[in-house]
């Protein structure tokens, strides 16, 4: 009988031999098991012939198992660990891929995949605590800036209620999410489409690390996987199968995000868009969800979010508003030096802009609005985030949740499209890197 190393190097040769979620290796490794499915594999023994190709091709450049001890020794140099089903943290939830199959009603859920392998995670939290009361809320790379408000107050008010935000890390509306969360001091997962030593994309480094230190960067890849343009549609289904419900904020007509909503559905899982303008590029897809699902629910705020994926009786969101808090004036670039500030103790203005991937000019005008907002100060040797405010009268409770105090949710203007992260693209949101016209690589 093989150990559980042995299973587990299997597992991630596997992995390196295919592309995750391909439903003939999932058949054979819960038939075989994973170390008896791996030789099935090398020795051609693939079930069709698109696969024994696939294989060949890529053990020829290199053994498979030697591939693999080598991700599990970079794996712990990098202090990440290695999750599979056999361990107590796997998400039992994900099992729901298994049965999930095409029918007419969702054919725009392109490719059958199957559960994962195995996952690569960085941070503390146990993966399975992690998901355990998750909501998705992804959408558009190049968001509004009414989408990015919506979705960071959507992000705060679910963590502010003990939700875990679950996102793909990417510009836009990934970004505003996970933002939300942190902000309320609550717990966000980020599932990547790439090696968790290199979260894509890079202008988004500040956020990565912040995710890692409190909550978790997930993939199915081992670290230094590139993030490929296939591996973005691949990863959308961890996101739809591992959270209780995927929340659409926006989305343009050929997008990620509602193709994570769709894989939602065809498991049975809640399903939600917010509307938008009807002139907004970024809402046809949420709209386009709405009128082609009838199970997919129309949603404006946390209250309506929780009615699809809270229990009864257990969350509820009263309607009334807060105040405007200093962090709701920031935009993307304030927001970005801001993020950038160390936890602890003064840092200098150059080593801050190149945190922040912003210019020196740029550091030093945003520092001085932070400042203006009391939200940094300025000491001998640099610039430390001020001490809470404990003065500020708390927000109430929001369907669409209110703005926080300082350290909450930054919204962005709502009448016109918020500009890119630094370093970010400007180009319309897209499945995976390159891909024009596509949608968020969530």
């Amino acid at each position: 009988m093989s150990t559980i190393e042995e299973r587990t190097l299997a597992r991630v040769a596997l992995t390196w031999l295919t592309e995750p979620g391909t439903r003939s290796v999932h058949r054979l490794v819960a038939r075989l098991g994973p170390v008896a499915a791996l030789d099935l594999l090398l020795d051609g023994g693939a079930p069709d012939e698109k696969l024994r190709s696939a294989v060949a091709a890529r053990a020829a450049a290199g053994d498979a198992r030697a591939v693999a001890a080598e991700a599990v020794a970079r794996t712990e140099r990098l202090g990440a660990r290695l999750v599979t089903p056999e361990d107590e943290e796997w998400p039992a939830q994900l099992a729901d891929l298994g049965r999930m199959r095409l029918t007419d009603a969702y054919r725009k859920v392109d490719v059958e995949t199957a559960p994962p392998l195995c996952f690569w995670v960085r941070g503390s939290w146990p993966l399975a605590e992690a998901l355990d009361r998750s909501v998705a809320v992804v959408g558009a790379r190049a968001a509004t800036g009414y989408g990015t408000h919506v979705a960071t107050e959507i992000g705060y008010g679910l963590a502010d209620r003990g939700w875990t935000i679950v996102s793909g890390g990417a510009f836009g509306i990934d970004a505003a999410a996970h933002r939300g969360a942190l902000n309320a001091g609550g717990l966000t997962v980020a599932v990547l489409a790439c090696g968790v030593d290199r979260p894509y994309p890079m202008g988004n480094a500040a956020l990565f690390e912040r995710i890692a230190d409190t909550g978790l960067l997930v993939s199915e890849w081992p670290p230094g996987a590139d993030p490929l343009r296939p591996r973005f549609l691949i990863r959308n289904r961890v996101i739809a199968a591992g959270t209780a419900g995927t929340v659409v904020v926006e989305a343009s007509a050929r997008s990620g995000a509602t193709q994570t909503a769709r894989r939602a559905l065809a498991i049975g899982r809640p399903a939600m868009a917010v509307p938008g303008p009807v002139t907004s590029a970024m809402s046809v897809g949420t709209h386009e969800l709405l009128r082609e699902y009838p199970k997919a629910r129309l949603v404006t705020g946390v209250a309506h979010v929780l009615e699809e994926v809270g229990r009864i009786g257990y969350d509820l969101a009263p309607p009334a508003r807060g105040p405007e808090r200093p962090r709701d004036r920031l935009d993307d670039e304030a927001t970005q030096v801001l993020e950038a500030m160390p936890r602890r103790g003064a840092v200098g203005v150059e080593r801050l802009a190149a945190r922040a991937g912003v210019t020196l000019r740029t550091a030093l005008r945003k520092l001085s609005m932070l400042e203006e907002l009391t939200l940094v100060v300025r000491r001998d040797d640099g610039y430390a985030l001020a001490p809470p405010d404990t003065s500020a009268p708390a927000a109430a409770d929001t369907s669409a949740p209110a703005p926080p105090a300082a350290g909450g949710p930054a919204a962005a203007d709502t009448s016109a499209p918020a500009p890119p992260a630094a370093g970010g693209p400007a180009a319309a949101d897209t499945s995976a890197p390159g891909a024009a016209g596509e949608g968020t690589p969530t």
